[in-house]
């Protein structure tokens, strides 16, 4: 998104809901009982609310499980839950576990939730009860159930608390280390790329804290985009940079993928005087904005930093340019632009040398780290046509594509994604690593995830930062996760229904 990359963010305060908690303890229907729960309503605001419940088993182990509770009032209703099949009848209300968290062993937790609505007053439930019993405040034994209690030696999702999956390319899919379908389904975090070089610290002065990724987990987010800026991370400008943005970097990553986060790090911003571009365009040699394709002098540099940082952990993802467009500085030149972007060097129309897409491949390989690969195509990273013929070689073949789709790309309606991107989709995984309508409405978004969700693949959203939705690709209203009506109400609502196994 070309109008995006040149945004001075405004600063939002981040607003943090003070919830109601109940926390009881609970037996599990098995050789032992007891389990705890924790139920906080997240937000609240005159007829509605958002309530996460926290399940954790102390007994033997279950492979399906069922929560009940009791309204305290007949005006409280689950209106929309997600992580389980929720029910209501009266004030009694049931969750039951789907076949990616039936699995719970002992010790291990899961975390639910709900949207739900209320008149007059909003008591938390007084007790709760797992697989029919109701607790008894300890672990004691109790008759064991076998269609409930059996050992769980791989369950089907990790439990709450476990760090986000190291992932792979498998043939058109990316999976798991186990080796389960996977799709990376979440947001981007902007302000890495820019805030360092607009006198904004690291983040936009933003929280990167527990409380901040505890928002993006009510949403359902699996996945986190995180925009870099080259220079910033080398030290050769901006401020933070060097040694302390990468500290910054770091403990970002470090903070989601323990959440169970997988992150996706893209170099956004890069060096190079584009001076011949378009008057849209900033021409500064400085990474202060977006350019056409990564320039032979930092970028390696760059990859070999980052790879070296996050080599063995393959939970995170290598994104290796956001948008390249070489096409265009070649007069629209396709045969030329997709040579660019593999090979680098001497391209039509861009002044400096250019790394090409395999100078990356082998700088991160070079390190020795098998983190996953993402590689865009041509026209920001919306035309994928003659992507696998210009695939770059990757020893580990460890490569997914990267497709970007906005309402206002050329390729933007489902004729095309059937033309152009299944069949892309048939031999290598697709991950919608960018997307967003020119408005704040969620009609084309809707109509793109569904098409996704029916390829099997994975998408991030634009953007997870409050900036005020007037034109379009802005999520939330604060810090806390308060959607933007329309985009992110819609966004998050979809989120809820989906699992990243496939």
């Amino acid at each position: 998104m070309r109008s995006r990359h040149t945004l001075l963010a405004a600063g939002a305060a981040a607003v943090l809901l003070s919830g109601t908690v109940a926390t009881v303890t609970l037996p599990a229907a098995a050789a032992t009982s007891g389990c705890s729960v924790t139920y906080t309503v997240q937000s609240q605001w005159p007829g509605g609310f958002t309530a996460n419940v926290g399940i954790t088993n102390l007994g033997s182990p279950v492979t399906n499980w069922t929560l009940a509770f009791d309204f305290p009032t007949t005006g409280q209703k689950v209106s929309h839950g997600w992580s389980a099949a929720w029910t209501q009848s009266g004030t009694r209300v049931t969750a039951a576990s789907l076949t990616w968290n039936g699995s719970l062993g002992t010790g291990a937790s899961t975390s639910i939730g709900f949207n739900g609505a209320w008149t007059g007053t909003n008591p938390k439930p007084a007790a709760f009860s797992l697989n029919g019993v109701v607790c008894t405040g300890s672990v004691v034994p109790s008759p064991s159930n076998p269609s409930s209690a059996s050992p769980s030696t791989s369950p089907s999702t990790p439990p709450a608390g476990s760090p986000a999956p190291e992932v792979k390319v498998s043939g058109n899919k990316i999976v798991t280390a186990d080796g389960r379908a996977y799709r990376l389904l979440g947001v981007s975090r902007s302000s890495g790329e820019f805030a360092c070089v607009q006198g904004k610290g690291l983040w936009d002065n933003g929280p990167v804290d527990q409380a901040s990724v505890d928002a993006m987990k009510t949403w359902n987010i699996h996945a986190v985009r995180i925009p870099l800026n080259e220079e910033c991370w080398l030290g050769v400008n901006g401020s933070p940079s060097g040694p302390a943005y990468q500290q910054g970097v770091k403990d970002y990553v470090n903070l989601l993928v323990a959440n169970g986060i997988n992150v996706i790090l893209d170099l956004h911003w890069t060096w190079g005087a584009y001076t011949n571009s378009p008057d849209w365009h900033c021409k500064d040699e400085h990474a202060t904005c977006q350019k056409p394709m990564p320039d032979a002098q930092y970028a390696p540099q760059f990859w070999t930093g980052v790879a070296n940082t996050f080599k063995g952990n393959d939970a995170v993802v290598f994104d290796l340019f956001n948008e390249p467009y070489p096409d265009m500085p070649a007069d629209w030149n396709k045969t030329l632009g997709w040579q660019c972007l593999r090979d680098g060097g001497t391209c039509t129309g861009i002044p400096y040398e250019v790394a090409g897409m395999q100078d990356l491949v082998d700088a991160v390989r070079a390190t020795g780290a098998t983190n996953m690969l993402m590689v865009g195509g041509l026209e920001w990273t919306n035309d994928m046509r003659e992507w696998l013929a210009h695939k770059p070689t990757d020893p580990l073949n460890n490569i997914a594509a990267s497709w970007h789709a906005y309402s206002f790309n050329a390729c933007a309606n489902e004729s095309c994604w059937d033309t152009q991107i299944a069949p892309l989709a048939q031999q290598v995984p697709v991950v919608l690593g960018e997307f967003g309508q020119d408005n704040c409405a969620f009609d084309y978004m809707q109509r793109l995830v569904d098409w996704a969700d029916a390829h099997d693949m994975g998408y991030l959203a634009w953007t997870w930062n409050p900036w005020g939705c007037t034109t379009g690709a802005v999520l939330i209203k604060d810090w806390s996760g308060t959607p933007e009506p329309g985009v992110g109400e819609g966004f998050k609502a979809h989120l809820l229904t989906q699992s990243p196994y496939v």
